[in-house]
């Protein structure tokens, strides 16, 4: 329970985790961040997404931390100005979008605050514009310019086929990127220092917390670590049982408002 140990900082996951799976900020969830505040407790979010992409949680959750887009491939003040950025080598980034599509998926390639696409009816492009609330750019081919490019991803609705490719990745980059899957239809390749144990790192620098005071929460393989780096961990009830295991504590699920009880029950020491 929350007496038995310090926890200064809450770090959040975004799709999964802390929003439905209609993607909506429930006022629970609302009123759990509120909560956290008044407590002295500070929060923060990382995504897969571009820091664009989560600016409707700006002001609803009164973020004054880093935001952590392509999972710290970004770092962003909640005015958007950057505060450091990590970007694919070019011979990784063209051997990402070879892989991806040697295993079948779809490359989506996201540089600077512009998201590009091949195909505008391509599977989830809809749906993520959607969620993050702004279009794509379609361009002829996304492998053209390789310089700054922050994330590639690869989509597809062949879970196995996406899993697949996440192993190869991993084994064909080694250290040398980050390649993990968001969610079961995409696989997220990022800088080799762009993952979310790295967020945990660079936010107990930048806001001088230690990582022993830090809570994580997720839903996803790429959470597992933040997990490991952070001092407690809370799994949602949606998360796989590989996930589940790695986490100190599991909630409910983000239908369920899960996020909103992990924070009244483990953190803030209520249930609710």
């Amino acid at each position: 329970m929350a007496e038995q140990r310090k926890i200064s900082l809450v770090l959040s996951d975004v799709d999964g985790t802390l929003v439905t799976e209609e993607k909506v900020l429930t006022k629970r969830a609302e009123a759990a961040v509120r909560n956290l505040h008044d407590a002295g407790i500070r929060f923060a979010v990382t995504s897969g997404r571009p820091p664009r992409g989560m600016a409707m949680l700006f002001d609803a959750l009164r973020l004054d931390t880093p935001i952590a887009g392509f999972n710290g491939g970004l770092f962003v003040r909640p005015d958007l100005a950057v505060i450091e950025q990590k970007t694919l080598p070019e011979d990784i980034a063209a051997k990402s979008i070879d892989l991806i599509r040697a295993h079948g998926l779809d490359a989506w390639v996201y540089r600077g605050n512009d998201w590009l696409i091949t195909k505008a009816d391509a599977p989830h492009v809809a749906r993520e514009a959607w969620t993050v609330k702004f279009e794509p750019t379609i361009v002829r081919d996304v492998a053209e310019d390789l310089d700054q490019i922050s994330k590639i991803v690869g989509v597809s609705d062949d879970h196995d086929k996406v899993q697949r490719c996440e192993a190869d990745a991993q084994a064909a980059f080694g250290d040398r990127a980050s390649a993990n899957r968001s969610q079961p239809y995409y696989l997220d390749v990022t800088h080799k220092d762009a993952n979310k144990g790295a967020v945990v790192e660079f936010l107990s620098r930048h806001l001088e917390i230690p990582a022993a005071e830090i809570a994580t929460i997720g839903d996803q393989p790429n959470d597992v670590l933040m997990f490991k780096r952070s001092g407690f961990s809370i799994a949602m009830g949606n998360a796989s049982d590989q996930v589940k295991g790695q986490a100190d504590a599991v909630t409910d699920s983000f239908n369920d408002e899960g996020f909103a009880k992990a924070i009244e029950r483990f953190i803030l020491g209520s249930l609710g």
